[in-house]
């Protein structure tokens, strides 16, 4: 795995700062109204994929709150640069994406961290979707399905892009309840169209 860049530095999440987040983030569920179904659906131990798709960069944090292991997400380069947000999400062990192309020294990191036992989060399309739309997904998750044929956990979320809009500075608890389904792991079959993998997932997600 060397030579990848910066995406090989050791982005692993603080285990104190899990410990902290995990006894304040019942306030954050309370604040922000969050609701979630399915929950027992993420493995709770070995490598897996959580997949959902995206509305917000509230997402990570709110799916943080629900889970019952940590889930490091994979983040567009440019957060790790916006001050106490970028300490916040490294100490989180998420991963560093180059975006307009595949940044494979990003997704060589991933497979590893999976390999070793970790839970990655990943959003398909990419970007941030329009509210109640879904963006075409990235072929990134089906490469790391095909190459590491862990389970993959479809997640859909709703509300985050009211409560966290693109533009506002900071969240705004109240002003909607935030919904999460969790569906049960899916084993994808072997194979190496990697786009037809990641197609079959977003279908999953938006039939939650």
């Amino acid at each position: 795995m060397k030579n990848c860049g910066e995406a090989v530095e050791d982005y692993r999440y603080s285990e104190f700062g899990y410990k902290l987040w995990f006894k304040i983030r019942p306030i954050f569920k309370k604040l922000f109204r969050v609701q979630v179904e399915g929950v027992e659906n993420i493995p709770q131990e070995k490598g897996c994929i959580i997949a959902s798709n995206h509305r917000s960069n509230l997402d990570p944090f709110v799916l943080n709150v629900i889970s019952p292991r940590p889930i490091l997400f994979m983040a567009k380069q440019e957060l790790f640069q916006v001050p106490l947000l970028g300490w916040f999400i490294k100490k989180a062990g998420a991963i560093p994406v180059k975006r307009n192309r595949r940044d494979i020294g990003a997704l060589k990191k991933a497979i590893e961290l999976i390999k070793e036992g970790q839970c990655i989060g990943i959003f398909p399309e990419g970007r941030r979707a329009e509210p109640g739309q879904f963006r075409k997904p990235q072929s990134g998750v089906g490469l790391l399905v095909a190459r590491t044929q862990a389970p993959v956990v479809p997640v859909r979320i709703e509300g985050t892009d009211i409560v966290y809009p693109v533009g506002s500075k900071i969240p705004k608890a109240g002003k909607s309840s935030i919904k999460i389904k969790i569906g049960k792991p899916l084993k994808i079959e072997e194979s190496d169209n990697y786009q037809q993998i990641s197609e079959h997932i977003m279908e999953k997600i938006k039939q939650l």
